[in-house]
């Protein structure tokens, strides 16, 4: 195992973005653009990004014509990714995920996109800021 130490490690790289494979490249973005409050920064018939902004790493949706979507829990065809997203409330984020397109797999928490990636909601670390602040005042 290699393990950088010290602050002359460079990296060798930086993440770009998470590209997934779908059916509807618009659809996918769209529906995690509403889900994670990010917009779609490009789209063309092929391919879509959902980022913070224009130079910012995000999910990548590659249309890809001969993809099987996975089946999980079933192996017959493996998940392939699946995406943890931290929520500030587990019931309420349930709701609006199911309302955005998304279905309920077997498990806690656990749901599929309308493209049939599984994804999972995480209640959010007692270390991270608020997904929705308290409003002001």
């Amino acid at each position: 195992m290699w393990v950088m130490t010290g602050s002359d490690a460079a990296p060798v790289g930086r993440l770009h973005h998470l590209i997934i494979d779908c059916d509807d490249p618009a659809a996918s973005a769209a529906f995690w653009s509403a889900l994670l409050g990010q917009p779609v920064t490009y789209h063309d018939h092929d391919f879509a990004v959902v980022s913070a902004d224009t130079t910012t790493s995000g999910l990548a949706f590659q249309r890809a014509p001969d993809r099987r979507p996975p089946t999980w829990p079933d192996p017959a065809v493996p998940q392939q990714m699946h995406l943890d997203v931290m929520v500030d409330d587990l019931a309420a984020a349930a709701e609006a995920v199911r309302a955005l397109g998304a279905r309920q797999l077997p498990g806690d928490h656990v749901f599929a996109d309308p493209d049939g990636h599984p994804f999972c909601l995480i209640p959010r670390p007692s270390w991270a800021p608020p997904v929705r602040p308290a409003p002001a005042g």
